[in-house]
């Protein structure tokens, strides 16, 4: 790993109002009480939790996601496994499905090395041609080793995934098959039902979900081939499959943070309070009229699910964040007594989507004792900034 820019490493120990903007910060007693609650979830419920590291990308966070009980992390991408491998991050599922042969000669590659130092590397599915290239790849590049292989089905999603059933009972036998590929159960992730902000729609989206899991569970398990887990979830949703006796694993990410899109899902009581983590710090530099302009624009943030979102005002004083451009922020008044802010003050946005905000980003910044009086304790690299491939 490349050394700390002076600038960031001089950072540490700094006052958060001398922070420069715009800068992605980390209020890490927030994020810690997220950890905590997640992992009492977890363990009341008799469930594993493998966080997302989509939400975070850095193998520091991952790992210390691990020391609280995590089994390991998820990744979306080849690139993202191998960068928090070299991290130190042994245990990574891919929740995705890989088709390219030279991904594919990567990832047996990295399954070997992970099973050489303890650990294991785990991959989607969803169609007997990627099982067979990935069986080639294994055959070709790590002879020795062994790669476990989810079965994709989709349930809800509408993007990957065979259909429940009889086509992903055809699949796991065929994982079952090949001499290096272990079958390690069924991915069954909705992904739409994360994001639909009453309760009562969740429920009864994730009822689908546990019984179309179920369903292809037993249908597998009765054909004489073990079903070792079933994993999915997120943090929109993980009460209901953590309830259902179905799933055995949650891949709930963005409790680490908690955006502001999130925030705005009407709340299940079972569910754990999850508190806003991760802010953009930044710096009115200009004030025209009805408006002020701050330095926080779309690169710094995500606007796939809207904008961020102003912190730390009481509702009567709220501003309104709308798009300047990529540089620019406008604020205006929202609440019936806001004051436009000064030229030079800083303010705090939640971000509407926290993964790709993240991948914006080279470094977080951590700090300990809240947003208005701490300090900088640490910095943390985001690794797999741009790992695409």
């Amino acid at each position: 790993m490349n050394p700390l820019p002076e600038a960031l490493r001089a950072s540490i120990g700094l006052r958060v109002d001398q922070i420069d903007t715009p800068a992605l910060v980390i209020d890490l007693d927030a994020m810690e009480r997220n950890i905590t609650r997640m992992a009492d979830f977890a363990r009341k419920h008799q469930v594993l939790w493998r966080p997302h590291a989509k939400a975070h990308k850095c193998a520091e966070l991952a790992l210390w996601l691990q020391r609280a009980g995590a089994t390991g992390a998820c990744v979306q991408k080849t690139a993202e496994a191998e960068t928090l491998a070299a991290g130190g991050v042994h245990d990574i599922t891919i929740t995705n499905e890989v088709i390219a042969p030279p991904k594919l000669l990567r990832l047996a590659r990295l399954a070997a090395r992970l099973q050489a130092q303890g650990g294991r590397l785990t991959l989607a599915v969803d169609s007997a041609d990627g099982i067979h290239r990935l069986a080639e790849a294994m055959a070709q590049a790590a002879p020795q080793a062994r790669i476990g292989v989810l079965v994709e089905i989709d349930v809800g999603q509408g993007r990957c995934g065979v259909p429940p059933g009889e086509p992903a009972l055809a699949l796991a036998h065929t994982v079952a098959r090949q001499a290096r590929l272990h079958f390690a159960g069924l991915h069954a992730y909705q992904g739409r039902a994360q994001h639909l902000h009453s309760a009562a729609e969740r429920r009864d989206a994730i009822a689908a979900v546990v019984q179309a899991a179920r369903h292809t569970r037993d249908l597998i398990a009765a054909s004489g081939l073990a079903v070792p887990l079933v994993t999915g979830s997120g943090t929109g949703t993980l009460v209901h499959e953590a309830a259902s006796g179905v799933f055995g694993e949650l891949q709930a990410g963005s409790f680490l943070f908690m955006d502001a899109d999130y925030a705005r899902n009407e709340r299940e009581p079972a569910q754990p309070t999850f508190e806003h983590a991760l802010f953009i710090k930044t710096q009115v530099i200009s004030r025209q009229g009805d408006r002020a302009v701050c330095d926080a624009g779309h690169k710094s943030h995500a606007i796939d699910a809207g904008m961020p979102q102003v912190a730390l005002l009481p509702p009567e004083r709220a501003l309104r964040y709308s798009s300047g451009g990529d540089e620019h922020g406008i604020l205006t008044a929202a609440g019936r007594k806001a004051l436009l802010p000064a030229i030079g003050r800083m303010l705090w946005l939640i971000p509407g989507h926290c993964d790709p905000t993240v991948n914006l980003h080279d470094y977080m910044i951590g700090v300990r004792g809240g947003l208005e009086h701490g300090m900088v304790e640490r910095i943390f690299r985001v690794d797999a900034r741009g790992a695409l491939t």
